[in-house]
């Protein structure tokens, strides 16, 4: 089973099919539909895919304040990958936007694909090694940050010199950065100031992010430069949302046991949007909200600031 979700994911071509299937369904399917048995509970996480229209609470909109761009702005290489480009390609759009805001050029690379990171998490060794020469090969041997918005890539990619084992795939490594780290740094107290959004969100941070990576305090500050955003704590956020790459299709019950206990403590939080940064994350708490019958949606942490800049007025 694992591989071949892996071949229908990750495979070019293949991929780009499935892709577009699961895109078309998406748009038909109503939420109402998720359930915690394994069809249902699919359809709930191709359904948490879905773009989410922009949320503007209760959004304060000033004048127009666009952005002035400086001069000798820093380049950033958007990675994409495969599950995050073929579904969530809408956060991608958000990254570039709010890095523009915040001074960064983001330039595209051709020749990239998937991370390997599903592949590794499955034991194939082999092919992940093998995914990962592609990219080490396709951004060069420049300086420029790879920015990454999905938790588990990120790992993985950042420990590309250890999978590989030579200097080349450690110095690409040591380049790659969460899209939360590169605004969090793009100025002293943090990413630009967007547009108060009133709303109450509750921050679930990803294994791959917050344990493996020790990203931890960035994504708080992009949560801050959105005036009257109010963080709700849920008790054990930092646990294991049951996702963990394949293990949601491959071990079902399991997983959902994982969900539960993160989802009780999320309906007495009752946050309006629970933002975290993996797109497995976001599938497994997203179909886990829905079949639960709690009205919260998740989002990628960048949505939200772009919503704010949006409101802002900081776009054209």
């Amino acid at each position: 089973m694992a591989r071949l979700a892996l071949w229908a994911l990750t495979t070019p071509g293949i991929s780009a099919v499935v892709y577009w299937f699961a895109r078309l369904l998406r748009s038909v399917l109503p939420r109402s539909l998720a359930g915690f048995g394994k069809i249902r509970f699919a359809m709930g996480m191709l359904v948490a895919t879905r773009p989410v229209g922009r949320l503007s609470g209760s959004a304060v909109r000033g004048r127009r304040s666009q952005t002035a761009h400086p001069p000798n702005r820093q380049t950033a290489l958007l990675f994409r990958g495969c599950v995050q480009q073929g579904l969530f390609s809408h956060v991608h759009d958000a990254t570039v936007r709010t890095l523009g805001v915040n001074g960064f050029q983001v330039r595209e690379v051709s020749g990239q694909g998937c991370c390997g990171a599903l592949h590794a998490h499955a034991g194939l060794l082999d092919e992940a090694r093998a995914l990962a020469r592609v990219n080490v090969d396709a951004f060069g041997d420049g300086d420029e940050p790879i920015v990454v918005n999905s938790a588990g890539c990120g790992a993985l990619m950042k420990e590309y010199g250890r999978l590989l084992g030579d200097i080349r795939a450690e110095r690409f490594g040591a380049r790659v950065r969460d899209v939360t780290e590169l605004l969090a740094g793009a100025g002293m107290k943090g990413p630009v100031a967007g547009a108060p959004l009133d709303l109450h969100v509750a921050y679930d941070p990803p294994c791959h992010l917050l344990h493996a990576q020790g990203v931890a305090v960035q994504p708080l500050k992009l949560f801050a430069a959105i005036p009257l955003l109010e963080l709700v704590p849920v008790p054990g956020a930092a646990e294991c949302c049951g996702s963990a790459g394949l293990f949601t299709l491959l071990e079902p019950e399991m997983s959902r046991a994982v969900l539960q206990t993160k989802l009780e403590r999320l309906r007495e939080a009752a946050p309006q949007v629970v933002a975290t940064g993996n797109p497995g994350c976001l599938m497994q708490i997203g179909a886990g909200l829905a079949a639960a019958g709690i009205a919260a949606r998740a989002r990628h942490p960048v949505e939200l600031l772009d919503d704010a800049y949006h409101a802002a007025g900081r776009y054209e």
